[in-house]
């Protein structure tokens, strides 16, 4: 079973769709206002995380609040939020915005779908248990329904979601939250050059 911990880390994780959703339906693509935003929203994340390295008044205080949130690599290195801000931050520079927003919810989606399914009902266990079929199998079929109706083109909603569940598997030691959306985005941009 997910731990409480993880049950709202995941829930933070699902509500950043915002981000992709938002890119979409409230700034209609606007890259300069999308990566504008995202910048601002990343550079205070950067100062908060090493005001918490550095001060240690701020560091008992941001444990107290966030503590249960943390997994334990997080409590020496980067929160997972900063990696995806960060990763959000390179996908509407540098990607088209459909591939853009499509790559960064399919790190929400399907990095929550994978946690959840494989947690809770992963049976066949691989990578020193750290993963399981049923948990890359959901991951997969997440991002391939919301790639299709996302990007209305198939081939390339297969081969994205293919590229993220294979990032999401892959022991690359970079965190989920930059391989996902960048490794998506940048399969997607190239299969768009030929489909």
């Amino acid at each position: 079973m997910i731990e409480p911990g993880e049950t709202l880390r995941k829930a933070i994780h699902i509500s950043s769709l915002v981000i992709p959703l938002g890119y979409r339906y409230l700034l209609s693509f606007n890259r300069a206002w999308g990566f504008s935003l995202l910048l601002i929203a990343f550079t205070i994340s950067l100062v908060i995380e090493f005001y918490r390295f550095w001060q240690k008044d701020f560091h008992k205080t941001f444990y107290r609040i966030f503590g249960i949130l943390l997994r334990k690599h997080e409590r020496k290195d980067f929160t997972g939020a900063t990696y995806m801000l960060f990763s959000a931050v390179i996908c509407v520079a540098f990607f088209n915005p459909l591939i853009a927003s499509c790559a960064m919810a399919f790190l929400t989606i399907g990095d929550t779908f994978a946690a959840f399914v494989g947690i809770n009902f992963g049976k066949r266990r691989f990578n020193n248990g750290k993963k399981s079929l049923e948990g890359s199998l959901a991951c997969f079929v997440s991002c391939l329904i919301f790639g299709i109706f996302w990007l209305d083109n198939p081939p390339l909603a297969i081969f994205g979601a293919l590229t993220a569940t294979l990032a999401e598997l892959c022991n690359i030691p970079l965190d989920d939250n930059i391989k996902i959306p960048i490794a998506s985005a940048v399969v997607m941009t190239l299969l768009s050059i030929v489909i």
